[in-house]
């Protein structure tokens, strides 16, 4: 991809959730609405020995909802209509260890290596029941609906809200909105929501099909439940939100599992995931006359069994930031951060180390998304600016090394259908560095129901790159984005 190319993918800008939501169109007492997102991606993949690791191709999503609400109960209806046009048909490279050169190739091999794709399916279809037992705190969905980790409550301090949004939700648990596709659950959502006593959240459900193949009719022969209690506190110049929470998932698809073992190990291997995790949140605003300071601790520990081994791992991120008041117009926010996921330092051994990520949203976390959460070490910085109310410009740095050298370089976000295992991993063989990266995303709130995206991404390659993409060890990803809202 050109120098050229690059500059005017970040001349335009993305996501939408900032801005404030159109009118509501009402048909009698149902409420219509709707979005349309489209997306021109251009990647320029860690060259291989075969296969195209530039090429460029166009992601859209329409969905259109209908919903209504009353005094004991509301209900949805939403349909997701995909469409793919242009994927790669030679991004994968026949060096296995290479594998597929970026998510257009993703794209096209989930979809029967079609270049262009499109499906219509339900996204969302639920009822909620409010008032539960006469009390207005309690609340039950039922139905397919989608749901994140960590988003249980919207703290109304605008800083630690940013940071939740961003930097808490959707690590363990997401919907993978950045996709073209998306991850939705079928199962049962229960919430008690006190101002004074807390949350109390569970959730329980099968993914859908979905995130990068565009039929999202099915399930994933997957299941996860998931309770956390979140408390907001604190008082005066420190206001808090802190979170624990336990989850359990169950893998039971028949496929090949994505860790160190040898190829024929793993086949043999035909035992379910059963996975324990237990952890939380703390976040933490204070301000002060001349600066507003924030601190975030998350962190996870796991249990459970691999197939046949048993499995122990963990993860945690540490992150600060500050907004000093002393440029206004710019509203700067520099943070800091580490993180660490676990790998494993054995594949011949008994036990699995590695963390496992099950069903998130990787990209807020790795926003040219060539890594993940897993077998990963990530001291990273980023600087915001929102130099009018209508842009933010966020720039991040983030240098990447395994955690553990005997074990992957992994990339994915879970499972998305039943054949695919939903993460993939290339033999680091010794080397930990993997990369620098730079990026930078500019966000131009148009209108309220308008908003245009552009980001740039460069990876430099460091040893790991260097090793198993010797001719190429540097990669980019840019995009430009519309999103319409109705």
């Amino acid at each position: 991809m050109s120098r050229k190319l690059a500059f005017l993918l970040c001349s335009a800008v993305v996501y939408g959730q900032n801005a404030v939501p159109p009118t509501p169109f009402k048909i009698g007492g149902v409420t219509v609405t709707g979005s349309i997102r489209s997306r021109l991606e251009a990647w320029d993949w860690f060259k291989a020995d075969t296969g195209d690791n530039a090429y460029v191709f166009s992601g859209n999503l329409f969905r259109l909802s209908f919903s209504q609400s009353r005094e004991n109960w509301d209900w949805q209806i939403e349909m997701a209509a995909p469409v793919l046009l242009g994927l790669p048909n030679n991004a994968v490279a026949a060096n296995g260890t290479q594998g597929q050169l970026g998510l257009g190739a993703t794209y096209y091999l989930a979809n029967s290596k079609s270049q262009n794709a499109a499906n219509i399916f339900p996204k969302q279809g639920f009822i909620r029941f409010k008032n539960l037992f006469g009390d207005s705190k309690q609340t039950l969905r039922l139905g397919r609906f989608e749901f994140v980790d960590g988003a249980e409550v919207a703290p109304k301090n605008a800083t630690l809200a940013t940071i939740k949004r961003e930097r808490i939700s959707m690590r363990l648990i997401g919907h993978f909105g950045w996709a073209h596709v998306g991850r939705s659950f079928d199962g049962m959502n229960y919430v008690y929501n006190s101002p004074t006593n807390g949350n109390f959240t569970f959730m329980g459900g099968i993914p859908t099909r979905g995130v990068f193949q565009t039929d999202g009719w099915g399930e994933t022969a997957t299941g996860i439940g998931y309770a956390a209690y979140t408390k907001p506190w604190g008082k005066g110049n420190h206001v808090a939100d802190t979170r624990v929470f336990a989850m359990y998932y169950q893998d039971w698809r028949a496929v090949v599992k994505t860790d160190n073992r040898s190829l024929a190990v793993r086949r043999a291997d035909t035992a379910n995931l059963h996975i324990y995790s237990f952890g939380g949140h703390s976040i933490h605003a204070f301000d002060t006359k001349a600066v507003t300071y924030d601190l975030l601790l998350w962190g996870t520990g796991q249990t459970g069994k691999w197939g046949v081994q048993d499995h122990r791992a963990h993860a945690f991120a540490v992150e600060g930031g500050f907004q000093p008041k002393i440029a206004p117009k710019l509203k700067p926010w520099f943070r800091v951060g580490f993180y660490d996921g676990s790998g494993d330092d054995n594949p011949s051994d008994k036990t699995h180390g590695t963390f496992f990520q099950v069903l998130p949203t990787p990209r807020p976390y790795a926003r040219f998304p060539f890594f993940d959460m897993v077998n990963n070490r990530d001291i990273n910085a980023a600087l915001i600016l929102r130099p009018h109310k209508q842009v933010t410009i966020s720039s991040e740095f983030h240098a990447l090394r395994l955690s553990n050298s005997k074990d992957l370089w992994y990339s994915g976000g879970g499972a998305y259908q039943p054949w695919t295992f939903g993460y993939q991993g290339r033999n680091a063989a010794g080397p930990r560095s993997l990369a620098n990266l730079y990026d930078t995303s500019v966000e131009y709130r148009m209108r309220p129901n308008v908003t245009l995206t552009g980001y740039y991404g460069f990876a430099s390659g460091r040893a790991i790159t260097q090793a198993i993409y010797p001719k190429g060890k540097n990669g980019g990803l840019g995009y430009a984005e519309v999103s319409y809202r109705f």
